[in-house]
């Protein structure tokens, strides 16, 4: 197989995590998908060519409804008074229509029934990149489908034919699911999969999955290990590296300690906690020597915690030659999404942080001329309720997502927009809600996972080995919506 060399390492594990994933009878968005892609990527790539994924992941639960908010005059009026607003005063938790002129989307192609999107009114650089830049492109009503679905199969008791993905509207479980596949528990994630099969490929194979936001059961592999660093560089490990001062004020007593820390031993578990230590002294050392100096001032936004992670994103990046990569999967994240309450309030300012972040993120990789190579991409634990939850909202399942990059085909907005609803009848322009204004998905986290595939280096024909749900898509479903293999947001 193409993507696999069995010789390695990787089709025991590879086929041992399908039948374990298969057993769990979970939905698989990512964990596969994006994993087997780095092989077959890596493999192809020519000369110096070079691609990173990052995963911007939102934990929490955002609010889909106040991120990418409809905006047309009919559409607008429903949704206020959904949130509780009076008209176009909003009011609630529905945003006031005149704040969001400045930040209308305005694509290429205009929507169908005359429907308009504006971003929330804290990210105007977000929307400045779409409208100006064509950098951006909003993938609407994204999240983990294991087969086409609409309202009325997902009230049918009949799971064999009309499976739904595991434990719903929980957040350790659905954040998993879009990290891994499976639900809490799970230990091995889609990055950590790719991790896996770009060992070979990847001189600096270590550096293929990297956090700068802690542990992630994202970048967790069978054999590849996620590799952490902090917004500062490299996570020292004290008087053994060698980065920093001498031991007790003694450098003979530093010396002794590091001879201590790497020597070979006897000791089977010894000796394995020795590699350990010489791999880490190594790493920090490679990574030291590749981030370089720190950007001029003024090249990311200050206080905000996403744009110091996207910094060291961004220098790392810059020192890929260093650390001996040609394919990269990065993870990020930010909190605070999980708003029952103050969502009128305590949102502003995540927006901001995030459209901030991302455009700061995208100028430099303009400025590092790799701006076509680099992609960023937003996920989350699900969207949420359009009902209003007091003056917040509930968990939900659908939400809209951003996608930034050069080689993003943007200014344009990608799926099928749904219907302004709470309703729970079984009418054709409600079957796209669960409930309280949840968004039963229209298209599936495999469908946005095989574009970024292809846009990766993955064929077409090897898809299915990786993606084991998108078998089910390439459709047109009998409900009219049709289930792109290819979503089209990549070039």
């Amino acid at each position: 197989m193409y993507l696999i060399d069995p010789a390695r390492h990787s089709r025991r594990a590879f086929l041992r995590r399908t039948g374990q994933l298969a057993m769990a009878g979970t939905a698989l968005p990512f964990a596969l998908n994006l994993a087997a892609m780095g092989e077959a990527a890596a493999q192809a790539a020519p000369g110096d060519d070079y691609r990173a994924l990052v995963c911007v992941f939102l934990f929490g639960g955002n609010d889909y409804a106040n991120t990418v908010v409809t905006y047309d005059a009919d559409s607008y009026g429903k949704y206020s008074l959904i949130r509780g607003g009076n008209g176009e005063a909003g009011g609630g938790i529905a945003i006031a229509r005149a704040a969001l002129a400045a930040t209308e989307l305005k694509p290429t192609q205009a929507l169908p029934d005359g429907r308009v999107y504006a971003l929330h009114p804290s990210m105007t650089g977000l929307a400045d990149l779409f409208n100006n830049q064509g950098k951006v492109a909003v993938q609407l009503n994204v999240g983990p489908l294991i087969k086409p679905l609409t309202r009325a199969q997902y009230n049918s008791s009949n799971r064999r034919d009309f499976p739904i993905p595991p434990k719903l509207f929980s957040h350790n479980d659905q954040q998993s699911v879009w990290q891994s596949s499976s639900p809490e528990g799970s230990t091995v994630g889609w990055g950590g999969n790719l991790g896996d099969l770009a060992l070979g490929p990847n001189m600096g194979s270590l550096f293929t999955c990297m956090s700068v936001s802690g542990n992630a059961v994202f970048l967790s592999g069978d054999q590849a290990l996620q590799y952490q660093v902090g917004t500062g560089g490299a996570v020292r490990i004290g008087a053994v590296s060698g980065t920093g001062g001498n031991l007790f004020g003694s450098a003979t007593v530093k010396a002794a300690m590091q001879q201590i820390a790497q020597r070979e031993s006897g000791h089977t578990l010894e000796n394995e906690y020795t590699k350990v230590i010489r791999r880490a002294v190594t790493a920090e050392g490679k990574i030291t020597e590749a981030i370089q100096s720190d950007f001029a001032s003024g090249t990311f936004p200050q206080q905000n915690y996403l744009a110091d992670q996207l910094k060291m994103v961004a220098r790392l990046i810059r020192g890929r030659e260093a650390l001996g990569v040609k394919r990269q999967v990065f993870f990020v994240s930010m909190g605070g999404f999980d708003l029952h309450d103050d969502l009128i309030a305590r949102q502003p300012g995540l927006m901001k942080n995030l459209s901030e972040a991302l455009v700061a993120f995208h100028n430099q990789m303009i400025a590092l001329g790799v701006a076509d190579k680099v992609t960023a991409f937003t996920a989350s634990d699900f969207g949420r309720t359009l009902s209003s939850n007091s003056n917040g909202s509930d968990h939900g399942w659908g939400g809209h997502h951003f996608v930034v990059g050069g080689a993003v085909k943007g200014k344009a907005i990608y799926g099928t927009a749904p219907p302004v609803s709470i309703t729970n009848t079984a009418s054709d322009i409600d079957q796209w809600h669960v409930g309280q204004g949840r968004l039963l998905p229209t298209t599936s986290v495999d469908q946005y996972a095989g574009t970024l595939a292809r846009w990766f280096g993955v064929p077409d024909e090897q898809l299915d080995g990786i993606l084991p749900n998108l078998k089910n898509f390439g459709v047109t479903a009998p409900s009219g919506i049709a289930y792109p293999r290819n979503v089209g947001f990549m070039a």
